[in-house]
């Protein structure tokens, strides 16, 4: 993939480049997200948990995961003939449960849907591809989720210029969108409609939820930390375009 040239080379004090090859350290990450294993349960034919471990947190703190996401979603939009950055994203939120033992402070509980946990936010395109993602306390409040939605598009792709929300956000998330140069546009729901009812283009946020629960990492959030959860979402989405671009396919976790 076009990708590899992206990953930074780590080499010693001695000039040594490292024992594992980084194509190595990333299936053995895809692999975890995919299969939900904890690290100690990697299999052995892959390089030690200590260091998918270490390169895991460390391109998490450099961006790199952010960069190799990137880099296959402007590949996949010119592959589908539109441009590199889109002009229109969707906005949503999904609340999960959290894992035992998590920091007060980064977990809460979503009154509305009755959910202790995180609330994993989506910025995406009309392809279903992340734009940005937040990952907050289930307790969050939507506005708080749209804003940090917008401040993340806005900086990372000046061309978008609409975005649609459903009715949880607010008017403070369109007041909001105007300072950051984004039109939200409000999608209302029919009210004769009765359970779920797909909405012309913002049902595509719901499809790429769906797709981020065939990789079991993200079932329920087993990060510590929000950072590490967003970057599981940019991996698992970074194995979605990688298979969308090469035309392969993979198991699912569900098929007996």
């Amino acid at each position: 993939m076009a990708w590899r040239g992206v990953l930074p080379v780590y080499p010693s004090v001695s000039g040594h480049q490292g024992k594992y090859a980084m194509r190595e350290i990333v299936n053995a990450i895809l692999y975890q997200n995919r299969t939900g294993c904890q690290w100690e349960f990697l299999p052995h034919d892959m390089p030690p948990p200590g260091a998918v471990k270490y390169y895991f947190y460390l391109w998490r703190d450099e961006g790199t995961d952010q960069d190799v996401h990137d880099l296959l979603r402007w590949q996949l939009r010119e592959k589908r003939k539109r441009l590199a950055d889109p002009g229109l994203v969707v906005l949503d939120t999904r609340s999960v449960h959290a894992s035992v033992g998590f920091p007060a402070t980064t977990t809460g509980r979503d009154a509305a849907k009755k959910v202790p946990g995180r609330k994993r936010c989506l910025a995406v395109d009309v392809l279903g591809l992340v734009i940005d993602c937040g990952v907050l306390p289930a307790s969050a409040h939507e506005n708080t989720a749209g804003i940090t939605l917008l401040d993340g598009v806005a900086g990372q792709c000046d061309t978008v210029k609409k975005a649609l929300a459903d009715q949880g956000f607010k008017k403070k998330v369109v007041e909001h969108g105007r300072h950051v140069g984004i039109d939200v546009e409000i999608v209302e729901r029919y009210p004769d409609d009765k359970g779920f009812v797909p909405q012309a283009k913002r049902w595509i946020v719901e499809q790429t939820n769906g797709i981020l629960m065939f990789y079991r990492r993200l079932v329920r959030d087993y990060e510590h930390r929000p950072a590490s959860s967003r970057s599981r979402v940019l991996w698992a989405m970074t194995s979605v375009m990688s298979r969308r671009l090469t035309g392969a396919t993979i198991a699912s976790w569900r098929t007996a």
